[in-house]
């Protein structure tokens, strides 16, 4: 694809977009900020001394998308219809979302964009007398519509999951307990954990999407680490990817090494409805890079 934000002499320039067709047009950012559970509370009680932190995120987004044509050499000054941000807040982080609209002759990509920067920008800025560690990442386009190539969905949106809790047990054969933070170790798994040692099972992962089946079967109280799984996880399909697959998660990188596994003897759990979800779709993996995961972790399927 040939680039068109230079001249015919190598010099930068903004496109020319007249002859192009006003079409309706859309698209959506995400990002998300990564910070200590305290600071996490603090916002979701308001009380975070600078005041209301995600309402001032928000106008701070709605602002930065109108303003992209100054922030940003080459883009254009359009006329947006319509910006919204969302917000989902976990226990270590928030995840922004930033939609804009426009009817126009060039996309509106970068205004979703810029939404998000400046929003986690002024979570930053509004929380940074008590949290200096708060990290900033995955700043991406998840989808846009409209114009002349059409509809785009980020080819890694079905690849991506999320880390809803991190769990361990002092002894096997026992429900594991959350933690705040999970220190992977090469050649173990978690640190603290029953189950870490030199084998293929080092750490076991467990999707809410599989226990929710449980919870339908006639166990509505279910609690993340009640099958005994390290990591409870949101949005992917733990038991379909192939041994072999390799993924981040939070700062550790890890390979799956096993899907499901043999149930001996039939735990409570299958005793009480007649199946147990673990043996299936639970899956396992060890540990090629060391690196912490906590609640809100981002999981990325790598493509080698």
């Amino acid at each position: 694809m040939e680039l068109t934000h230079f001249n015919e002499k190598g010099l930068p320039r903004m496109v020319d977009v007249s002859e192009k067709e006003d079409t309706k047009r859309r698209a959506t950012a995400a990002c998300t900020i990564h910070m200590k559970k305290e600071t996490a509370d603090k916002i979701k009680e308001g009380s975070i001394a600078k005041g209301d932190v995600l309402s001032v995120a928000q106008v701070a987004g709605i602002m930065a998308a109108k303003n992209t044509s100054q922030n940003i050499p080459m883009c254009h000054n359009i006329l947006i219809t319509g910006v919204d941000l969302d917000f989902e807040i976990h226990d270590q982080s928030i995840e922004i979302f930033a939609s804009a609209d426009t009817t126009g002759k060039t996309g509106i990509e970068m205004e979703s964009l810029n939404a998000c920067a400046m929003a986690a920008l002024t979570i930053y800025d509004m929380c940074k007398a008590i949290d200096r560690e708060m990290r900033i990442d995955s700043l991406r386009l998840l989808e846009k519509e409209g114009g002349r190539s059409g509809h785009f969905k980020a080819s890694d949106s079905n690849k991506i999951g999320k880390v809803l809790e991190v769990n361990i047990s002092e002894r096997k054969g026992v429900i594991k307990t959350p933690v705040e933070v999970g220190k992977l170790k090469v050649d173990f798994g978690i640190e603290g954990d029953a189950h870490g040692g030199k084998w293929h099972r080092q750490v076991s992962l467990l999707s809410q999407e599989s226990i929710d089946k449980m919870k339908a079967m006639g166990l509505p109280d279910l609690k993340h680490g009640d099958f005994a799984e390290n990591i409870t996880t949101e949005g992917l399909v733990l038991f379909e990817l192939p041994v072999g697959t390799v993924f981040t998660m939070g700062s550790a990188v890890m390979e799956v090494t096993q899907i499901g596994k043999e149930c001996h003897k039939g735990c409570a759990i299958k005793q009480k409805v007649g199946n147990c979800i673990m043996p299936t779709e639970g899956i396992f993996a060890k540990v090629l890079h060391e690196g912490e995961v906590r609640q809100g972790d981002e999981i990325r399927i790598l493509d080698l």
